[in-house]
């Protein structure tokens, strides 16, 4: 299977991130890709936190939600949406949604975003928290044969939510994503191998990438990593169209030569007791 992750520089502008994203959607589409997958808040990245509140959308209704369903019923292609917010009880909270449609454009998942990013080096200072409700639960859908699991972002740096996707093992990740490049240049590579490496599946990681008219600028570096850790395709910032086959394999061959998913012992227990000697005093558990 051909998939697409697909990288964007969103702006304020709504109505100007739809036309860009049917646009990249089609062009996916036409060169064969069975399933596309967008950014993080590939509809908004506004000039503050709380301009997520006014284009909020109720869950299965609005704008957003009908540009997917649309964009994947006209292209006969699986549709992993990137993020939307979406309305709560608070009407000065939402959720940060990743919505996933089906090629006939019927609604197939939805995962609410669980981990909320909070980052404060002296210079730069951001807090989801402000805004967001953190998700309840991880997620998973079928898309023909295949298993793929959902996270957002920040997820990416808690190796539990992907071990929670494992039961039945997942053929491919997706994790939209707005990284800042601070932390993007650090880690963003090196976490999505590592999540592929020890899921033994594919991971496809759409980004924002480039500078914002907000003024932010976002690390981009949309890739898709095979379940050997291997990126198979790479784009580094601006608009553009990853993409590379998924196969089954390579999943399988990967499994079978190093069955490292039946080897696992299961959940540790939260706390481990022992006894630690030390020079300055009495052993210690």
């Amino acid at each position: 299977m051909l998939i697409a992750a697909l990288q964007m520089v969103s702006t304020p502008d709504v109505a100007r991130n739809l036309d860009r994203a049917r646009a990249l959607i089609g062009e996916a589409a036409a060169a064969g890709a069975s399933l596309v997958a967008l950014p993080e808040y590939f509809c908004l990245m506004g000039r503050s936190d709380r301009d997520k509140l006014s284009v909020a959308e109720a869950p299965g209704s609005g704008p957003i939600q009908d540009t997917l369903a649309e964009a994947a019923r006209t292209h006969g292609v699986w549709v992993i949406g990137g993020t939307l917010p979406l309305r709560t009880a608070s009407p000065d909270r939402v959720l940060n949604s990743c919505n996933v449609y089906a090629p006939d454009g019927h609604h197939a998942a939805r995962y609410d975003k669980m981990h909320l990013f909070r980052y404060d080096n002296g210079r730069e200072r951001y807090d989801e928290g402000q805004v967001l409700d953190a998700g309840q639960q991880p997620v998973a859908f079928d898309a023909g044969p295949l298993r793929v699991g959902l996270s957002i972002c920040y997820d990416l740096r808690f190796p539990e939510l992907y071990r929670a996707l494992t039961v039945p093992p997942c053929d491919l990740l997706a994790v939209p994503a707005a990284f800042t490049h601070t932390t993007g240049r650090a880690h963003w590579e090196l976490l999505l191998r590592a999540r592929a490496v020890e899921n033994q599946c594919y991971v496809i990681a759409p980004a924002q990438g480039g500078l914002h008219e907000n003024g932010r600028r976002t690390f981009g570096h949309s890739l898709i990593a095979d379940p050997w850790g291997e990126v198979l395709a790479m784009r580094e910032e601006g608009d553009g169209v990853v993409m590379a086959t998924l196969s089954s394999e390579r999943i399988q061959a990967v499994r079978s030569q190093l069955p490292a998913l039946s080897h696992r012992r299961g959940a540790f227990p939260p706390t481990v007791t022992g006894v630690r000697t030390s020079s300055a005093g009495p052993a210690a558990t």
